[in-house]
């Protein structure tokens, strides 16, 4: 069974539908009971993450989702704000986050004489750096759907599991050990989201 968690911030909605659609068994909670039963995790998320931090912590889920994610060791996907709250520190707020990553959250910033938008939104191709069961078998090129103002910097090469493009390269996706995470959203792409979910639903 997949747990969505529920900590205030996210398409948990969405993300729920496409897990049924692909048979995914799957519930949205922030029950504790719950979340320990689960076989997997999702930590989807819209929003700003000083405020996701805070709706964690309020909501008292930090310690076990530190406890599912590296004591218990079961895969646990995080989803664009939930992908942010995966590293150690977001820009936006100036806060610190979960710290499963070794990367920071920064904003765009392009200079004025660039035409490039912020929020990225749209749909964009990913490049993958490395084999992945999570991105398996997926279409080639892969086209996800992004929103988001703020993108993961780096620290840790070994983690970097995909990038995009978008006035440079940038994360997209990371993986390391029983933790995977995306910036774009599977559950709003389509075919390839889909499948995506399904190799998660696999692992």
């Amino acid at each position: 069974m997949i747990a969505i968690i529920d900590y205030g911030m996210g398409n948990l909605g969405s993300v729920l539908n496409m897990l049924r659609y692909i048979k995914a068994d799957a519930i949205i909670t922030n029950k504790q009971h719950e979340i320990l039963n689960a076989d997997k995790l999702i930590i989807p998320g819209v929003g700003a993450f000083k405020k996701g931090m805070e709706h964690l912590e309020s909501n008292d889920l930090i310690d076990i989702l530190n406890e599912m994610a590296l004591i218990n060791k079961i895969p646990i996907l995080g989803i664009c704000l939930g992908m942010q709250l995966m590293t150690h520190f977001s820009e936006e707020g100036n806060v610190n986050g979960l710290g499963w990553f070794d990367a920071n959250t920064v904003r765009f910033k392009f200079p004025e004489s660039n035409s490039l938008k912020v929020p990225h939104m749209g749909w964009n191709v990913i490049t993958p750096q490395k084999n992945s069961a999570l991105l398996n078998a997926l279409p080639d090129p892969a086209k996800f759907y992004f929103v988001h103002s703020y993108y993961i910097e780096k620290k840790a090469e070994v983690d970097v599991l995909a990038t995009c493009n978008y006035g440079s390269d940038f994360v997209c996706a990371l993986e390391k050990d029983n933790l995977y995470a995306t910036q774009f959203h599977p559950e709003k792409s389509h075919k390839y989201g889909m499948k995506l979910l399904q190799n998660f639903a696999s692992i």
